[in-house]
């Protein structure tokens, strides 16, 4: 949020603000998903796991390479902070901030969530959204951000309240630590921003802050994946529900949210191969 400006303005002022913006990474050479044949592995597909997050907490999964994996709303609206790392390598994760930067500040349907330096390569694609119909609202929210970091105890005591242990990071602190037997405050190294999953978000048109507001998803909706490496993931059940009033709080209406994992036809996927990690070399100029 920008203070109440106190230099003054330079005579080309309008000048130098009406120059046209320019896209920082044009995306016509990205490497691109093969949604035909996602989409058509996702028919038919056999459910091999089903796991439930509970209220106010947070569980782990894996997905083999090759495989879906689903988030449903099952009870109520409420909204999740989906973690992601290389299965076997807990340094190779997912990094939100490039992953906006390619494809934007909300996430739909031939995304690519993208793992962080030096690997930098596709972890997973979105393959199908239910609530793609939303869009963006008229006061510019849209659905699954990759804006926001997750709510944590670090803020909240930044801002005058008291410790608050059920909040997303804390909560995948914990999921984490039960998964991998690390001790808590290693766990809690490799906890990273989110994909907030059905959490609808935007920007102020004023003061250009992040906003939340009641999200879209009822019981039924779906946002899928298709996992292109071996994934841990983990999933945090927002305490604030549907965010349409605080993200972290024990009065909210919070439900869960359950992780159901696929298997395709193998033969759907022949000639299909995981994504090598970043070519470069590493150098840096040396």
């Amino acid at each position: 949020m920008k203070p109440v400006a106190q230099a003054p303005s330079p005579q080309d002022a309008a000048a130098r603000k009406a120059v046209k913006p320019v896209i920082c990474y044009p995306t016509d050479t990205l490497p691109l998903p093969d949604m035909a044949m996602i989409t058509a592995a996702r028919h038919p597909l056999e459910m091999s796991e089903k796991i439930i997050v509970p209220p106010r907490d947070a569980r782990t999964f894996t997905v083999p390479a090759g495989h879906f994996f689903r988030i449903v709303s099952v009870e109520g609206p409420q909204v999740g902070d989906l973690n992601l790392w290389a299965r076997q390598d807990l340094s190779e994760k997912f990094y939100s901030g490039k992953t906006r930067a390619l494809h934007g500040t909300h996430l739909g349907v031939g995304d690519r969530l993208w793992s962080g330096f030096p690997c930098l390569r596709p972890m997973a694609t979105i393959s199908y959204d239910t609530l793609d119909w939303y869009g963006f609202d008229d006061y510019g929210g849209g659905v699954h951000d990759v804006i926001g970091t997750r709510c944590d105890p670090y803020t909240g005591r930044l801002l005058g309240g008291a410790d608050y242990h059920h909040c997303c990071h804390s909560n995948l602190t914990r999921a984490l630590a039960a998964e991998t037997g690390l001790p808590l405050l290693a766990a809690e190294m490799h906890i990273h921003d989110v994909l907030n999953v059905f959490m609808c978000t935007g920007f102020t048109k004023d003061t250009h802050q992040y906003f939340m507001k009641a999200s879209p998803v009822r019981p039924g909706d779906f946002l899928e994946f298709f996992a292109e490496i071996d994934l841990l993931g983990a999933l945090s059940t927002c305490p604030g529900g549907d965010c349409s009033t605080e993200h972290s709080s024990d009065t909210a209406a919070c439900y869960p949210l359950e992780i159901q994992i696929f298997a395709p036809e193998p033969e759907t996927l022949a000639g299909w191969s995981s994504p090598q990690p970043s070519s470069y070399s590493r150098k840096h100029g040396l």
